[in-house]
């Protein structure tokens, strides 16, 4: 850090360089020669009106770039790729989701590095914005923050709070005859009142509450509801909080640290969060070339307690968390709890502990979030595996699951779609391990499979079951659920060799995963694997992403980021 570099460490040399001709463009868009001293800041907008999640996008970004002008920058906003999660679950559009995030960043740190810009602020408005825009401020180390777009605040059943969750739940009640579909389509249309990320402790919250746990965040960001006017209020100071760090050269790879993102796992980890957070977590921590990866999750996975009752393991959504003090009252309270390592640096200019210093506990009239000794859970919801099963491990999410030990007997499915028929015929008993492969990023850019894992939902499987897979799922999911298994199927990974019938075992705070199978058996299925193709090279963004993705513990960054050696 410094504080002798110019503000305008970047662009001066576009507005003040050897190019003269270049300000011609400036000059048509109404800048003036006073203008060129002027830091550039580029605010990254995920622009997808068709989203409830980012219809509200370019608003705030109109709202942060009046709080950088009026902290004397210039800023000027620009488009990348959004892709909802939501919408795109359960078809071919599904493929398109992690490779979205990746082209955001790309688009990011295209246009930044192309346009000289000093500055990046990458809003997050659904699952893969942020991420995106965080994978372009560690690649580029560009001085720059993340802002949150905001939760949708939840819809209203019979009274009650319902949530993108209860959607999911209702329609897989009434495809086995458990609830009405007149009511299920009520839940339906209530669920989503208007803009925001989904509410619950899924991918987008999880992030949010991921970035201000590792510092990439302004605090209480990623807790304010998205029509909530403190929400335009926050975008309005963002500026202030760049030029802070623009005069003090503080660049994301400062705050980046092993320490941080140790946090940001504990964070989501007592939240409860998604599994999505552990691939971006792995990615950003490539793009920053921090030596973090499963192994180090793996033990803080162990040694966290869950505290929160946010669903879906729980009735809680972020807009409870914003009415007791919002997410630092959550990170405070982790802090205080020992759990968390306040002398990390964030993008206030201050520690962690710094920024927390004076908010307040969270509240005996509240039953968001418990205390250390009355924990949900004494290890976390999401815990890591290794074995012969998954070699490079599989990131496993358990909050249905009474105890960490499971044994099954495997039935292997190629389409999710086929998993969704199985249970409505009642194909599926407790006890077994359902095995979705083929579905990984190199095979078909890893799409989350929703569809299959809201099927096993249904009581007489909720938590009796397991699911493991070579793809995602959403953080709304809920259940035995394993994914990421890497290495996966399409590249020879050995949860292609398995078949019906093989018993699979793990035990989830030993570590480990199993099939029942010697290391001669899996070697000769292995060998009559068919070659695998990505499932629909028609797309030329999944075919590029699928040729050049690393494997999911790796982050599913380019290959290209990996050492020779790996």
């Amino acid at each position: 850090m410094s504080e002798n570099k110019p503000l305008n460490w970047n662009s001066s040399q576009l507005t003040a360089g050897w190019q003269k001709g270049v300000t011609a463009f400036y000059y048509a868009i109404g800048m003036t020669a006073d203008d060129f001293g002027r830091a550039q800041v580029g605010i990254g907008v995920p622009l997808l009106d068709g989203n409830t999640c980012n219809v509200h996008a370019y608003e705030l970004a109109g709202e942060i770039k009046a709080g950088c002008e009026e902290s004397g920058l210039l800023a000027f906003p620009f488009g990348t790729p959004g892709v909802s999660d939501n919408i795109s679950q359960g078809h071919e559009g599904g493929n398109a989701s992690l490779p979205s995030r990746n082209l955001i960043a790309n688009s990011a740190e295209c246009v930044v590095t192309a346009h000289c810009y000093d500055a990046l602020i990458g809003l997050h408005h659904c699952d893969k914005n942020g991420p995106g825009f965080a994978m372009a401020l560690a690649r580029t180390n560009y001085p720059g923050l993340i802002v949150s777009g905001g939760s949708i605040l939840p819809g209203c059943h019979n009274g009650k709070d319902v949530t993108i969750l209860d959607v999911y739940d209702s329609q897989a009640a009434v495809a086995v005859g458990e609830m009405t579909e007149e009511e299920g389509n009520e839940i339906l249309r209530t669920a989503c009142p208007g803009p925001g990320g989904c509410g619950i402790a899924a991918s987008f919250n999880t992030w949010g509450i991921a970035m201000e746990a590792i510092g990439l965040m302004l605090p209480s960001s990623s807790s304010i509801p998205a029509v909530d006017e403190q929400k335009r209020a926050e975008c309005r100071e963002v500026g202030a909080a760049v030029r802070n760090l623009l005069a003090n050269d503080i660049r994301p790879r400062d705050i980046l640290t092993p320490t941080a993102f140790r946090n940001a796992a504990v964070a989501i980890a007592a939240a409860g969060g998604s599994t999505n957070g552990v691939l971006h977590l792995l990615a950003l921590a490539r793009e920053a070339d921090v030596d973090f990866g499963l192994a180090d999750l793996q033990q803080i996975f162990r040694d966290t307690p869950v505290l929160c009752s946010f669903a879906p393991r729980g009735p809680r959504t972020m807009v409870d968390l914003h009415h007791i003090g919002g997410t630092p009252v959550l990170l405070k309270h982790l802090l205080d709890s020992g759990l968390l390592d306040g002398s990390a640096l964030t993008v206030t200019g201050r520690s962690m502990a710094e920024n927390l210093a004076d908010v307040p506990p969270p509240g005996d009239d509240q039953d968001l979030i418990v205390s250390r000794d009355n924990c949900y859970k004494p290890f976390a919801d999401m815990q890591i595996c290794f074995g012969n099963l998954a070699p490079d491990g599989i990131v496993f999410k358990v909050s249905s699951m009474e105890e960490p030990v499971f044994e099954g007997v495997a039935a292997c499915f190629d389409d999710p779609r086929d998993i969704v028929k199985a249970v409505e015929e009642r194909k599926i008993k407790p006890g077994t391990v359902i095995v979705l492969r083929y579905w990984g990023p190199a095979a078909s850019g890893m799409p989350e499979v929703l569809v299959a894992t809201a099927a096993l939902a249904v009581p007489e499987l909720d938590g009796k079951v397991a699911f493991i897979s070579d793809t995602r799922v959403s953080g709304v999911s809920h259940g035995a659920i394993g994914v990421h298994c890497a290495p996966e199927a399409a590249v020879g990974g050995p949860i292609g060799c398995i078949n019906d019938g093989d018993v699979i075992t793990f035990d989830l705070l030993k570590g480990t995963i199993q099939v029942d199978l010697s290391d001669d058996e899996l070697q000769s299925r292995r060998e009559q694997l068919p070659k695998w193709r990505p499932r629909d090279p028609r797309r030329g963004y999944l075919s590029d992403f699928c040729a050049t993705t690393a494997q999911a513990n790796h982050g599913c960054v380019s290959s290209a980021l990996l050492p020779e050696t790996e």
